[in-house]
């Protein structure tokens, strides 16, 4: 038998025995194993956690609440500086309008996302999650902010990150998503973000998020000039994370946007997308739910399923995204048909029933 068979059995043997793959193994995989060999190890680790032809999805709208940011990401073709024209910021009756209008269309889950907003105070965010809860009360659930978001109001208040995740969760936030991980390696984040937080102080306000009993998730995005040796630090740093806290709810990961960002580049292929979902269910032996995006892959997201992926969402907006190049199609039935077609029964997930995230 071949060097290349050898390492291959090794690791299928591991996964076959739910035994954790290493860094070493996993970049041997994107190098050599073939898009079958992936799939078959994927759905492998995917099915410790969920029924083979089962998966789950959620109806969902992202609700940008403002452009107006101060970190200046060279990938953001979305944000306004403080002052500039286009600028903007929603008042309570505006989130509720997007709110109603999701409810309407059969959704229940918000997310917020916006940018790091000097003037915008921390009451803005208390007073508008807390009137959420009280108009909506489990009717629909909330995804409140973004972690760098999270940490850029902490600080902008002058409270330790604790303190913050106390305040929020006294306005009826239960959720802080993972958001603005993008890469975490301090030389993408040098080269790209530099005026976002460092991966350290990422991991110490998801922490603290955790620690207060709120919920958390995480996030990553590919296709920027990230090498795949900082793919799998990212990926790394977060099974510790899940190792040491327990705290992640589920991992999605999407892709890199090029259209009218300052940095510009080439989309990469949705295959590049689907191995690097493979690659992250063998690896994220640790996280139950991996998620795939139809936001930025469309219909053919779905082929995530095939890829270790058990859950997605079905977007009606998010202006980030789309203000980079994306489309998002509301034809809900349609994309729910190619799950089908693909031999996976869809099943709608109430995240306001099921606040800890189980396999289903």
């Amino acid at each position: 038998m071949s060097t290349e068979n050898n390492h291959l059995a090794e690791i299928q043997a591991k996964v076959t025995a739910a035994e954790r793959i290493t860094t070493t193994d996993a970049h041997w995989l994107w190098k050599n194993a073939s898009n079958i060999q992936m799939q078959q190890l994927a759905a492998a680790t995917r099915a410790r956690f969920h029924e083979p032809h089962h998966c789950t999805y959620m109806l969902m709208r992202i609700i940008n609440y403002t452009n107006v940011c101060v970190a200046q990401c060279d990938y953001c073709a979305f944000y306004r500086l403080p002052g500039q024209e286009g600028g903007y910021v929603m008042n309570q009756q505006d989130v509720f309008a997007k709110l109603d209008e999701l409810l309407m269309l059969g959704g229940d889950l918000a997310a917020f996302n916006g940018g790091f907003n000097p003037h915008l105070p921390l009451d803005y965010y208390c007073d508008l999650f807390r009137e959420i809860r009280t108009k909506y009360g489990d009717k629909l659930e909330f995804y409140a902010l973004t972690i760098a978001e999270f940490m850029y109001l902490a600080d902008h208040a002058k409270l330790s990150y604790a303190a913050a995740a106390e305040r929020f969760q006294q306005a009826g936030v239960r959720w802080i998503t993972g958001g603005g991980s993008e890469i975490l390696t301090e030389d993408f984040r040098a080269r790209h973000s530099k005026f976002k937080y460092t991966v350290a102080q990422y991991f110490a306000a998801q922490r603290a998020i955790v620690d207060a009993g709120l919920r958390t998730t995480a996030t990553m995005v590919i296709g920027f000039d990230e090498t795949i040796e900082e793919r799998l630090e990212h990926l790394e740093r977060t099974r510790q994370f899940q190792d040491e806290t327990s705290g992640l709810q589920s991992f999605l990961c999407w892709t890199y946007k090029p259209y009218f960002t300052q940095i510009g580049g080439i989309e990469i292929s949705t295959e590049e997308y689907l191995r690097h979902l493979a690659l992250s269910r063998i690896f994220l032996d640790n996280i139950p739910r991996i998620r795939t995006s139809v936001l930025t892959q469309n219909e053919r997201a779905l082929e995530g399923l095939l890829y270790g992926a058990d859950d997605f969402d079905l977007p009606i907006e998010d202006e980030v995204t789309q203000k980079a190049g994306a489309t998002i199609s509301l034809q809900f039935d349609r994309i729910l048909q190619v799950a089908h077609e693909l031999g996976f029964q869809p099943e709608y997930r109430h995240v306001s029933n099921a606040l800890a995230v189980q396999s289903n």
